[in-house]
């Protein structure tokens, strides 16, 4: 548990940005975390940082504080029922290599999460989803340290205020909290959800006969591979912006401008509009697009246009300030606010 100084923090992110942390640990258990949290140089230091699998984390800047990188392990199954088995995983897990752990033993509900890069312990804080699945639908509980008050609290499902990729621990408990395990309720007898985007036309490419967790897996993995670029190929976070949300009524309005619009309903009669589609339709110029678009080493991944890409060293602020590009030129034309749902670490 030794705290190293000016540490480079380009390997522990996907982004693959070059910035140094003044001060770096790890840790592999709670004894640890409190162990360094209690040491004079968290104690003098501006800002403490929890580095997980660092795919959701765009640092703008060098970090002025101490970065401890969770590497908590271990999966268990804790019990079950006749419908569910309960299991609990170190916040430092892998989330894929975790997906794949359950599929195999045949626990159902996490297949459609498959290939989502990060770890764990970020996917009640994101509240992770894809094609139709999101963490919040499979959650039971987990543990975490309140820095603060140096005590283990559980959070339930309805703690959690779990909203589309938000919890409380982006907003409410921002850097209040430290995750250290999470337990899914998973089914025995599964209960498939195929009907979300391209998954039924892929498993009918693959000659799928019989459907299976493994088969819905397989199916997501190839169509994440398909539209996204690996991290250690381009540096990525997966999709920088969220999908936003409108008044039906707004809806209707935009598509009397933009017949081609692609919207979701939502539960609540609102509905979620496309990111990705609404930047393809803008660009840095009238007539041209930001899918496809770089700027040096920063640009917009050709194939999906949720994707910004590092194609080698650009800077976290030249990401960023590609990104407010996006932003604006959304905005003008469509009068929607797109949202980051990467966080961004850093002064700007």
């Amino acid at each position: 548990m030794t705290i190293r100084e000016n540490i480079s923090l380009r390997p522990f992110t996907s982004f693959g940005i070059e910035a140094q942390a003044r001060y770096f640990a790890t840790f592999g258990s709670t004894e640890e975390l409190r162990e360094l949290l209690s040491r004079k140089t968290a104690n003098t230091l501006p800002q403490t940082l929890i580095l997980g699998g660092g795919s959701n984390l765009l640092f703008t800047c060098d970090f002025d504080g101490l970065v401890l990188k969770n590497e908590i392990k271990g999966i268990s199954e804790l019990h079950e029922d006749n419908e569910y088995v309960y299991v609990k995983a170190g916040a430092g897990e892998n989330w894929h290599q975790f997906v794949l752990y359950c599929i195999e033993r045949n626990w159902s509900g996490l297949e459609n999460l498959s290939l989502i890069p990060g770890n764990v312990g970020a996917s009640p804080m994101q509240n992770i989803g894809a094609y139709g699945v999101e963490v919040e639908d499979l959650f039971w509980d987990l543990e975490a340290w309140h820095i603060p008050d140096k005590k283990l609290v559980t959070f339930t499902r309805s703690d959690c205020g779990f909203g589309y990729r938000e919890s409380v621990f982006k907003r409410k408990y921002r850097d209040q909290f430290v995750i250290l395990n999470v337990t899914y309720r998973l089914r025995k007898k599964p209960r498939f959800n195929t009907s979300y985007g391209a998954i039924e036309q892929e498993l009918e490419r693959m000659g799928v006969k019989e459907l299976s967790a493994k088969a819905i897996s397989d199916a997501v993995i190839r169509i994440r591979r398909s539209k996204l670029p690996d991290p250690k190929d381009a540096g990525n976070a997966g999709s920088f912006f969220k999908n936003p949300s409108v008044t039906s009524q707004t809806f209707e309005e935009l598509k009397t401008r933009f017949p081609d619009i692609v919207g979701y309903p939502n539960a609540d009669g609102s509905v979620k509009l496309a990111a990705g589609w609404l930047i393809e339709q803008c660009g840095p110029k009238p007539g041209t697009s930001w899918k496809g678009f770089r700027r040096g080493d920063a640009g917009c991944h050709a194939k999906q246009a949720l994707v910004l890409v590092n194609y080698g060293n650009a800077t976290g602020k030249e990401i960023f300030d590609l990104s407010e590009d996006i932003l604006q030129t959304v905005k003008l034309r469509f009068g929607v606010e797109l949202e980051r749902e990467v966080n961004v670490v850093g002064s700007l």
